[in-house]
C-alpha cells in the first residue's frame, strides 16, 4: 500500500478467544473514564488518532501511529501491569488487516454470540467517545463510518443473525438446567443497563415467581422494575435481598465486586442451603470468583455462557462465508479510499505548479499590452510560453531516458495525453 496512512493504521486488542475473563477484566476501560484514557494515549505516544472499544468480551485500541509498539506499552502501563506480560494475550493487526478486523467485529462475526447486534451499538458508542475526546481523525472516522455500513449490509444481506443463541437465552438455559421451571424462581437483576434489560426480557417471558431490580440509580432501576412488573432496591440492600432470590444476574459498570463470598455464605445459611444460580455478565466481574467454590452456588460468567452459544455456530457457516465476502469487498473499497487520499498532495502540487506558470505568463502579457504591443502577438507569445513550460520537463525526461524507463515514460504520456499523434 503506497499511502503511509494504511501503514500507520493499527489495531491492538484481546478478546474472549485470546484471554480469559481474569485477564480481560484487568485491561477493561470503564465507560466513564474512556475519554480520559484516550487523551492520555495521545499525549503519551506518537499516536495521532485513537478509538478504544471496551466491552465484556474485548478491549481493543484502533489508532493511527508511526510507532505501534508504544501503544502496546501504554496499554500495559495504563493498567499498572508492570511485571506482567500482557503481550501473550494481545493481537496486533495493521493496514488492511486492522480494517478487516474492525468490520468483522461490528458485523458480529468476531463475537462470542455469532451475529449478535449489541456489539454494533458498542462500537458506535466507542466512536462517539473518541469524537468527544478529539481523538477521532479523518482516517479512523472514515474506517468506522464504513464499518457501520458493512455491519448494516451483513445484517440485511445474510442470515448471520438468524437462530442466534444469545447470552440471554444461554443464561436462561443454564438456569433451567439447575433449578427447573422458571415459574418457581425469584430473580434478582443487579444493574439496569442494556445487557440486564435484554436478559430480563428473556426471563420475563418465562413468568418467574418474582422479579427485583437492584441499581445504584434508583430512578433508572425503578423504571426497569416497572417495565418488568417487579420491585426496585438500592445496591446497599443486596445483603438483605440475596437470601430471598434463587437467580441472581448481574451486569454493572462497578470497578470492584459487589458480591463477595462472605455475603453469599450468609445468604445460603438463611436459605438453608437451597441452591442458587448466579450469572455474572460484567467485566470486571461483579461477583468474586471465590463464590464458585461454595457447594450450593452455581456461578457462571460470560465465558461459561459463551460455551453454550458456540454450539450453533457451525450450522451457519454459509451465512458467515457470505458475510466475509461482503467484508473483503468493503476492505478493498476502504484501501482504495486511502490510496486516493495519497494522490491528493500530488494533484494539489500539480495545480499549484500550473497556476504559478499561468500567473507568471499572464503578468508578462499584461505588461506587454500596457506597453502597447500588438494584442495578437501577445496572445501568441502567451500560448507559446505556456506550451513550452508545460512540455519542457516531459520532453527532457524522454530525451534523457532509455530502455524500459523510456518506454514507461512513453506509455505514461500516451495514457495522460491520448491522441492519434502519441
Amino acid at each position: 500500500m503506497p499511502d503511509s496512512s494504511a501503514h500507520q493504521l493499527h489495531a491492538f486488542g484481546l478478546n474472549h478467544e485470546t484471554a480469559p475473563i481474569a485477564i480481560r477484566e484487568r485491561v477493561a476501560f470503564p465507560q466513564d473514564r474512556l475519554q480520559t484514557a484516550l487523551n492520555a494515549l495521545i499525549q503519551a505516544t506518537p499516536a495521532e488518532e485513537a478509538v478504544i472499544l471496551s466491552t465484556c468480551n474485548r478491549t481493543e485500541i484502533y489508532c493511527k501511529t508511526p510507532h505501534p509498539e508504544t501503544v502496546a506499552d501504554w496499554l500495559s502501563d495504563h493498567h499498572d501491569l508492570a511485571g506482567f506480560d500482557i503481550t501473550q494475550y494481545l493481537y496486533h493487526l495493521d493496514g488492511s488487516a486492522a480494517a478487516h478486523h474492525a468490520f468483522r467485529v461490528a458485523a458480529g462475526l468476531d463475537s462470542m454470540v455469532l451475529g449478535e447486534t449489541q456489539i454494533l451499538g458498542q462500537v458506535k458508542q466507542a466512536v462517539r467517545y473518541a469524537e468527544e475526546a478529539g481523538t477521532l481523525g479523518p482516517l479512523l472516522n472514515k474506517m468506522f463510518q464504513q464499518t457501520f455500513s458493512v455491519a448494516k449490509a451483513v445484517r440485511s444481506q445474510t442470515a448471520i443473525g438468524e437462530r442466534s443463541v444469545s447470552l440471554a437465552s444461554a443464561a436462561l438455559k443454564l438456569t433451567a438446567n439447575v433449578l427447573g421451571p422458571m415459574e418457581e424462581q425469584r430473580v434478582l437483576f443487579i444493574g439496569a443497563g442494556e445487557m440486564i434489560e435484554l436478559v430480563a426480557t428473556y426471563f420475563l417471558a418465562r413468568h418467574p415467581q418474582a422479579v427485583t431490580v437492584a441499581n445504584r440509580s434508583l430512578e433508572r432501576g425503578q423504571a426497569l422494575a416497572t417495565q418488568l412488573n417487579g420491585e426496585c432496591i438500592a445496591l446497599t440492600d443486596l445483603p438483605l435481598a440475596l437470601p430471598h432470590h434463587d437467580v441472581i444476574i448481574s451486569s454493572t459498570a462497578s470497578h470492584l465486586p459487589l458480591i463477595g463470598k462472605g455475603m453469599v455464605e450468609r445468604a445460603l445459611r438463611q436459605r438453608k442451603h437451597r441452591p442458587m444460580v448466579m450469572i455474572d455478565l460484567a467485566v470486571p466481574r461483579d461477583i468474586e470468583p471465590e463464590v464458585a467454590k461454595l457447594q450450593d452456588v452455581f456461578l457462571y460468567t460470560v465465558d461459561d455462557l459463551g460455551k453454550v452459544t458456540q454450539e450453533n455456530r457451525d450450522s451457519r457457516q454459509l451465512a458467515v462465508d457470505e458475510a466475509e465476502n461482503i467484508i473483503t469487498e468493503q476492505v478493498n473499497t476502504f484501501l482504495s479510499w486511502i490510496q486516493s487520499r495519497g494522490i491528493v498532495p500530488t494533484i494539489r502540487s500539480l495545480r499549484d505548479h500550473a497556476e504559478n506558470y499561468r500567473q507568471l505568463e499572464l503578468d508578462k502579457a499584461r505588461r506587454a499590452l500596457s506597453r502597447g504591443e500588438d494584442p495578437a502577438k501577445v496572445i501568441e507569445h502567451l500560448s507559446q510560453s505556456l506550451m513550452n513550460k508545460w512540455l519542457h520537463h516531459p520532453v527532457q525526461a524522454l530525451h534523457h531516458s532509455q530502455g524500459t524507463r523510456q518506454q514507461s515514460l512513453v506509455d505514461a504520456i500516451r495514457h495522460l495525453f491520448p491522441g492519434e499523434n502519441t
